[in-house]
């Protein structure tokens, strides 16, 4: 395949994040890396040529830049956003419902155990982002689906966008599942309705629709990913307020942990974690390590904490000055906080309840006092986080639909919006008839996940680095060809003890809780 002209279009539309349509357009010849020049001028001159790249043909519109040494131009366009608004964009992506799981995995892995698997996932989520930095660099492609066409052609173009069509559409359900799940329970609770008569308001089918409808279409039909930067922001400050009342929590409640009574009364609560006979309650003591056979949700829950892959690209494309350090940098500081906030989050939640905390975290709050306070504004922050984070994960799954089906068209706003609408409209339906979160988090977590952080990136790069810089026995190339193996194992492992797990009929995602 000759270097300068991928076959199908690099980049669809602005929107999509490939070309910036308030750029300034340039010349072919007085193009200047970015690396060699600050943006000084493009910010503050917003309003340049608005389809000079948008409607290039892709074999214009992208130059691989090996021959006439411009390793940093991929577009005609400059990207406007900044360092910290990429950060925030990313760490959304990052964190999502998987945050509620997480006390939940603890409670099955130990503590320990847990620690050592979410360090491994974090860093080897962070190498994968540098695999994929690097292949992108080389080719001058920043389109996930893209790497794969130049390293497999269609069929590796189709595995990616099938795989993060995937992965997004699990992720989203399982965001709009949470809002079906709680928004009902939170507005029952602020009403104080104890039996509630079938209004319409409780029904959480009715609710996700309203959410999708009027906060995350109109977000979703953003122009570009930059614009959802400050969105990004409050979400994450939702989860910081999340994270800080689990912390609160935990010496608030008293162990053993005793649930509400089906009359209201809230007896039991107050027992020491003393015996009588002076010795600490075995249910109170936290456990190290523990392998049960809920332990095979960990894996993928964990993995699921961590994918923000599709999104790196897109958002690399935006960033101000792009260059893969900088764009590393994003991700290494996103993936850091989110580190710190799953732990904190897992280890206060799983403190607070030990072997009884379940699958969702604020379930199990509930259970103690279903009109906390405390506990209903934590509900609502969860649930605006959550609702703000799916039109970042929409994003790629546009993409992936617009390479896939239109990989030749020039941005359009009709069919901009149709996907959008009927992404939403899609998962919306399996919200509605979905079976429960773990279902959701387990299956898609062990299958898509591992081919987007593990599989894909090394095998992307090992075909895209020329053989002349790095051979098939050089160190990095060996390196990335294990890390491949370690997403294949453990995609068969998580797999395999799903399928186990449900066989054997004592799962909890198979009968419901």
């Amino acid at each position: 395949m000759s270097e300068d002209k991928p076959a199908e279009a690099v980049a669809t539309s602005p929107a999509e994040g490939n070309a910036i349509p308030n750029g300034k357009g340039h010349e072919a010849g007085e193009e200047i890396t970015a690396s060699a020049k600050t943006q000084a001028d493009d910010s503050e001159n917003p309003h340049g040529n608005d389809s000079t790249g948008a409607n290039l043909p892709e074999s214009q519109e992208f130059s691989s830049g090996m021959e006439d040494k411009k390793t940093t131009r991929f577009t005609d366009f400059e990207g406007k956003t900044s360092f910290g608004m990429s950060v925030f964009n990313l760490g959304n992506a990052i964190m999502g419902s998987g945050i509620l799981g997480l006390a939940y995995a603890m409670a099955n892995t130990g503590v320990i155990l847990f620690l050592v698997l979410l360090t491994v996932v974090a860093v080897l989520s962070s190498y994968s982002i540098h695999l994929l930095l690097k292949s992108s660099g080389i080719v001058g492609i920043r389109a996930y689906e893209q790497l794969g066409y130049r390293a497999f052609g269609t069929p590796g173009k189709m595995a990616a966008g099938i795989a993060i069509t995937l992965q997004n559409i699990g992720a989203m359900s399982s965001y709009l599942y949470i809002v079906k799940s709680e928004f009902p329970l939170v507005i029952q609770a602020f009403l104080k309705v104890d039996q509630p008569a079938g209004e319409w308001f409780l029904n959480g089918n009715y609710l996700v629709i309203i959410v999708s409808v009027g906060i995350i279409l109109p977000l979703a039909l953003m122009k570009q990913l930059g614009y959802l930067g400050y969105t990004s922001g409050f979400s994450l400050s939702c989860m910081v307020f999340f994270l800080i009342s689990v912390i609160y929590k935990k010496f608030n409640i008293a162990c053993p942990f005793v649930g509400v009574a089906l009359n209201g009364t809230t007896s039991a609560l107050n027992v020491s974690a003393m015996d009588p006979g002076g010795e600490e309650d075995p249910a109170c003591i936290p456990k190290m390590a523990n392998l049960n056979s809920q332990t095979a949700y960990t894996i993928p829950i964990l993995a699921f904490a961590f994918v923000c892959h599709p999104e790196v690209l897109p958002i690399y494309t935006e960033l101000r000055n792009a260059t893969k350090k900088k764009m590393q940098h994003v991700a290494n500081i996103s993936i850091t906080v989110m580190y710190g906030m799953y732990f904190l989050a897992a280890l206060f939640g799983y403190l607070t309840f030990y072997g009884e905390v379940e699958a969702e975290l604020l379930h199990t709050y509930s259970r103690i006092d279903p009109y906390d306070t405390l506990i209903l504004c934590v509900r609502v922050a969860v649930l605006t986080a959550v609702t703000l984070t799916v039109p970042i994960v929409l994003f790629p799954v546009r993409r992936a639909i617009q390479q896939m089906m239109f990989p030749n068209k020039t941005f359009n706003w009709p069919r901009h919006i149709a996907i959008a609408f009927i992404l939403l409209t899609f998962i919306n339906l399996l919200v509605i008839f979905a079976p429960n979160i773990l279902g959701i988090f387990g299956i898609i977590g062990a299958t898509s996940a591992p081919c987007l952080i593990f599989i894909f990136p090394a095998v992307f790069y090992i075909r895209i680095v020329p053989k002349e810089d790095e051979p098939l026995r050089s160190v990095p190339k060996i390196l990335a060809a294990c890390f491949a193996g370690i997403g294949f194992l453990f995609m068969v492992m998580s797999l395999s003890f799903i399928i186990i797990d449900w066989t054997s009929g004592s799962s909890k995602a198979s009968s419901g809780h």
